[in-house]
């Protein structure tokens, strides 16, 4: 499984688990719905920045993410 779709698949999860939507994931993490929603298609690359708003957003360590 390459980076993208272990990142899309444990974003999709820890949300999930917070019973959170994508619109409400990425209000917390300060973005947008639809690059949330890209994310978790694997259709975007995000920078570092992002993953650590996405990480802080859902409260675990950026390792937790990509693992």
């Amino acid at each position: 499984m390459d980076i993208r779709a272990r990142l899309a698949k444990n974003l999709r999860r820890l949300r999930q688990a917070k019973g959170w939507s994508q619109e409400e994931f990425a209000f917390e993490a300060g973005l947008h719905r639809t690059y949330v929603s890209d994310l978790e298609r694997e259709a975007r690359n995000p920078s570092i920045s992002i993953i650590d708003k996405l990480a802080g957003a859902l409260g675990v360590k950026i390792g937790e993410l990509l693992d």
